[in-house]
């Protein structure tokens, strides 16, 4: 294998994630870049780490490798390597990442420019799937004896095969009678996606505001705000009646749109420049938001939205997301 940006690895080296900060040092320098690659994984080698910039050689250059200032703080390895583009055409970028991350089993996301630590910013993020490790409305359906039929259109909504407006007026009233103590009990042990605590801690300490936006339900969403403390919320009302749900949805419902337009009024009302948001989700109903932030963070998503966010996290916990913002 040809080493791009560690000539002198001996084999002893190859394969000894401790040697990896004598070469990042040696090898870190102040030359002109235009792109930061974001690595982040267990044990990253510098053989390994170059198997990925070979296998990106087409579209990137590297000129210098730096640690992130977050590595190994919350067990990961996350290294940046600076480099310039080498091809205007970018439209597989994102799919050839994925195979890269797949083949090395690291995160990986190439950026012009990112939000800062050192500045207020805001994130919104999708709540089912995302925050949560399950999509609520399937569940409540389960318990009504409806899981596979309520499921199936959850996941053509989610995949942007169905609009999304359509899919939850047919879902929703598909769970005509069931007792909001079903929905109680499910509240009552949401099970919380994997280092979404660790990140939402982080940001608070650096005035970030975080928010909800949801296509689910305020039933569960109103309890994740206060459970996370969550600056804002939004999603949509099931209606009730003598505490069973009637089959419909009560207000606007929030859709791709009204997630996109959250972003907005967010950032607004809180004077936090377009610059210094994040949007991250997992199905394509959260692409709107996404494209309508400075960042879009797929978090276990979709292939589209794999595909169409600015970065993905594939492999690794929610905190990820930190290791793609600046100082």
């Amino acid at each position: 294998m040809k080493n791009t940006l560690f000539p002198n690895i001996n084999n002893d080296e190859q394969h000894s994630a401790a040697q990896l900060s004598q070469h990042i040092n040696t090898e870190h320098n102040s030359k002109a870049y235009t792109h930061t690659l974001t690595v982040t994984g267990q044990a990253i080698t510098p053989y390994l780490l170059d198997g990925v910039l070979n296998k990106i050689k087409d579209v990137f250059s590297p000129t210098g490798a730096a640690f992130h200032h977050l590595h190994q703080c919350l067990g990961d390895d996350v290294i940046e390597v600076r480099g310039t583009l080498n091809s205007a055409q970018l439209e597989n970028i994102n799919p050839l990442l994925g195979d890269v991350s797949s083949a090395f089993n690291f995160d990986i996301g190439l950026q012009a420019s990112r939000p800062s630590l050192s500045q207020p910013g805001l994130l919104v993020m999708d709540m089912d799937s995302t925050v949560i490790a399950i999509e609520c409305i399937d569940e409540i359906a389960k318990l009504a004896g409806l899981g596979e039929q309520v499921a199936e259109v959850t996941a053509k909504a989610m995949r942007g095969e169905i609009a999304f407006n359509d899919s939850l007026t047919h879902r929703v009233a598909c769970l005509e009678g069931v007792p909001v103590a079903h929905l109680k009990k499910i509240r009552d042990s949401l099970p919380i996606m994997p280092g979404i605590q660790s990140l939402l801690a982080y940001l608070k300490q650096h005035n970030w505001k975080l928010a909800i936006a949801s296509g689910g339900f305020t039933f569960f969403a109103d309890h994740l705000k206060a459970r996370l403390g969550l600056d804002f919320a939004i999603s949509n009302t099931l209606a009730v009646s003598e505490n069973l749900l009637t089959g419909k949805v009560e207000g606007e419902i929030v859709n791709a749109d009204v997630k996109a337009r959250t972003v907005k009024q967010l950032a607004e009302k809180w004077q936090i420049p377009t610059s210094q948001t994040v949007a991250m989700g997992d199905g394509a109903n959260d692409l709107v938001m996404m494209a309508e932030s400075a960042l879009g963070v797929a978090c276990h998503g979709k292939p589209l939205v794999n595909e169409k966010a600015d970065v993905a996290i594939r492999i690794g916990s929610l905190h990820s997301m930190l290791y793609f913002l600046d100082k």
